[in-house]
């Protein structure tokens, strides 16, 4: 079967929750024989924890709650620490931005690879989009759905 490995494939939570983990190093899990490592989801936040290094948030869809995790801590001095002058990498703001974004009851884009953490599966977050249009959790469904069909799931032999 082949992998999908490479792209960010839309899943509801209740999918997600549901690979199957082969325990290898880094951990890889599986959808109908095929790997999966990058996944989009679209649902409100149920909740968020904010730390210094990170973000933790659930995404409730309807059909499930996917823990995400957003880094915050790409952050470095500068190398004149005498300064005290402190300078950002690009992605340090990014996520910043990103992490303002993540309030309880917003709807969210999230998109991020798939890790195994504790034994439970979670999205270490690539980026997120405030959706302001409540119509897209219904469209998301929909695309799974379709893509389900069409794209993910193996069909069986032609008789």
């Amino acid at each position: 079967m082949g992998s999908l490995h490479l792209v960010h494939i839309k899943l509801l939570a209740a999918d997600l929750l549901s690979l199957t983990c082969r325990h290898t190093s880094p951990p890889s899990f599986v959808r109908c024989g095929r790997t999966v490592a990058r996944v989009e989801i679209v649902g409100v936040v149920v909740s968020r924890d904010r730390r210094d290094k990170f973000l933790r948030f659930l995404v409730d869809d309807g059909t499930g709650c996917v823990p995400c995790v957003l880094w915050l801590n790409h952050q470095y001095l500068n190398a004149n620490r005498s300064s005290g002058a402190s300078v950002s990498d690009p992605t340090a703001e990014m996520a910043l931005k990103m992490s303002e974004m993540v309030n309880l009851g917003g709807l969210l884009r999230v998109r991020g690879r798939i890790v195994l953490y504790r034994g439970a599966i979670q999205i270490t977050v690539r980026d997120v989009v405030l959706e302001k249009n409540p119509n897209v959790e219904v469209l998301h469904w929909l695309q799974c759905v379709s893509m389900a069909k069409e794209c993910y799931d193996p069909r069986p032999p032609s008789a």
